[in-house]
């Protein structure tokens, strides 16, 4: 698409701030106007906008797509998002080792264990941990009290909350997130551990790294879409 206009600002109003293409409006794929909580997101997504050239490359905008999943979906569909969120804390990556005594076991243990129990303690949660692949359900009371942490959250916090569980098949690590001095590469490598492993053992090919690095630019923008929520 050509690109069609030539300024791109931030306006406010109802409460919010919104991105002005020659002074009108962006709006969702559904027809809502896009609307975001903070003005440091309203600017990062005006400044998409301005990075464009003479066409408009769709996909260059690293938060737009979050927002407009937040304003169409998330925002209509809040306890669907809330359960399959905590639909992951039964099956965290997190909580699933290899055997004791393995190597990769000692390894699972030094990196995901940390970020583990700091989840627990500050969630005041309990996980179990399950070595090999056979599903073992986590406590009711874990699961409950992940659903109410999430309750409070809005709909862009939920959004790009979802992006980053799903990437990472973790939703302690999305709790990480959310935490204000989340390192995003950090948790980028604690959530690819086994693919790491695997690549150790067998070799990198070069469709893999392609993948990793697709990955780990849209998880690096997603909690940069979370930081950015926090004003």
């Amino acid at each position: 698409m050509k690109r069609f206009y030539q300024e791109a600002t931030v306006g406010e109003s109802d409460g919010g701030f919104h991105v002005l293409l020659d002074g009108k409006p962006v709006k969702t794929p559904g027809r809502a106007v896009q609307r975001v909580p903070t003005r440091s997101l309203a600017q990062a997504l005006a400044a998409e906008w301005a990075a464009q050239g003479e066409k408009i490359d769709p996909h260059s905008f690293r938060f737009r797509d979050h927002a407009d999943f937040a304003i169409d979906v998330v925002s209509t569909e809040r306890e669907e998002t809330i359960e399959k969120l905590v639909s992951y804390a039964e099956t965290d990556t997190l909580c699933y080792r290899a055997d004791p005594g393995e190597a990769l076991f000692r390894r699972q243990a030094e990196a995901w264990e940390p970020l583990l129990t700091a989840v627990e303690a500050r969630e005041g949660v309990r996980f179990e941990r399950i070595s090999g692949v056979i599903h073992r359900s986590q406590p009711k009371e874990t699961l409950e009290a992940l659903r109410r942490r999430l309750q409070p959250e809005n709909a862009f916090t939920l959004g790009g909350l979802q992006a980053v569980v799903s990437l990472s098949a973790s939703l302690c690590i999305g709790l990480a997130a959310l935490e204000p001095d989340a390192d995003a590469a950090a948790l980028f490598e604690v959530s690819e551990l086994e693919e790491a492993w695997q690549a150790e053992l067998w070799g990198r090919d070069a469709e893999a790294e392609d993948r990793r690095a697709k990955r780990a630019a849209d998880f690096g923008a997603a909690i940069e879409f979370l930081k950015l929520l926090k004003g």
